[in-house]
């Protein structure tokens, strides 16, 4: 039978997930929680539940007996290297076992001790300042899937219960996008997209709605050639892969109740369209999810937030939510290689 677990990572042991994976399993009953085991230094943690004054067993333990203890203790799977991170001080000495848990995370996943992955945010500039040699976090993701091979295209989208958004270019400058964007990123990104729906979430005939990149979708050429040239293409070939894509729909019209009914998932051309409307609707709910790996992974959708770590005031809200669709997901996985 394969596992429910799920491998949650401690992220930047200074930085909010830490508590967090604290909280969530105090909360494990009233938030219908998955069984979880989270990748982290048990001293740590434990030094860090009494500061906060929470009642949190934890047990150290290897992922065969995770999921056993998960109703009367946190299971923690110890890493090789000690973490002496104080909340709200990030240290590049920490870094070491930032990357351990997520390289164990990963294996652990691929193994099949655990069903899919959940991670808590890092921060890039502590890892740069360790000598991290990749972009970010889902980057990396993406060289440990690789196996020594072309990496495959991770494609970011942003889910709650009423909306899922990806943009298709992500964390560049705005004057850049008009450069990346191409017809074939979209097509490539469109068709991950429609993939993993089916497969990851049960949805047979998913529905994309694309965005036009500039106001009004370019208004026929008078506010922008790339809408014509770029988008529109990518749509025509989206459809002769068989698959039900539509627009390009001026952004602004795209995300209020009615329109959101019509389609399963929404392309975005960039950044800030994607995400200001999701967190608009589910700000402390939303969930990142990582399209395209060989592997489930779903992280909270923010950061490691090292003003409040350690104050007691963090909501573990996302994480909770990360939690519960790495585990729908792994079910619509599982069944469908039944």
């Amino acid at each position: 039978m394969p596992s429910r677990l799920l491998a949650l990572t401690q992220g930047d042991p200074a930085g909010i997930g830490p508590e967090l994976g604290l909280l969530a399993w105090r909360q494990r009953q009233e938030a219908a929680l998955p069984p979880f085991a989270c990748l982290a230094d048990p001293e740590h943690l434990r030094r860090l539940a009494q500061r906060l004054g929470l009642d949190v067993p934890i047990a150290p333990c290897g992922w065969n007996e995770a999921e056993a203890l998960f109703a009367d203790a946190l299971p923690v799977i110890p890493l090789d290297h000690p973490v002496s991170a104080e909340p709200g001080r990030p240290d590049a000495a920490n870094a070491a076992a930032t990357i351990e848990a997520i390289d164990r995370a990963v294996a652990a996943v691929r193994q099949g001790h655990a069903a899919a992955l959940v991670t808590n945010p890092i921060a890039k500039s502590v890892l740069y300042a360790a000598g991290f040699g990749h972009p970010g976090h889902t980057e990396y993701l993406a060289h440990l899937a690789a196996d020594g091979g072309k990496p495959p295209l991770p494609v970011m989208m942003l889910w709650c219960d009423t909306l899922a958004v990806i943009p298709v270019t992500i964390h560049v400058p705005l004057s850049s996008v008009p450069t990346l964007l191409t017809t074939e990123l979209i097509v490539e990104t469109g068709r991950i997209v429609a993939a993993e729906l089916t497969s990851r979430f049960g949805i047979a005939e998913p529905r994309l709605a694309v965005s036009g990149l500039n106001p009004h979708a370019g208004e026929g050429g008078a506010l922008g050639k790339e809408d014509d040239a770029i988008v529109a293409p990518a749509i025509e070939q989206l459809k002769a892969l068989g698959i039900a894509a539509r627009g390009p729909y001026p952004a602004d019209t795209m995300f209020h109740e009615r329109a959101r009914a019509g389609y399963d998932a929404a392309l975005a051309m960039y950044h800030d369209q994607a995400l200001i409307p999701i967190k608009t609707i589910a700000f402390d709910e939303g969930v990142n999810v990582t399209l395209g790996l060989p592997f489930i992974r779903t992280s909270p959708d923010h950061g490691t937030a090292f003003d409040i770590a350690g104050r007691g005031v963090a909501l573990p809200d996302s994480l909770c939510a990360a939690l519960r669709l790495a585990a729908r997901m792994a079910a619509h996985q599982s069944s469908q290689s039944a």
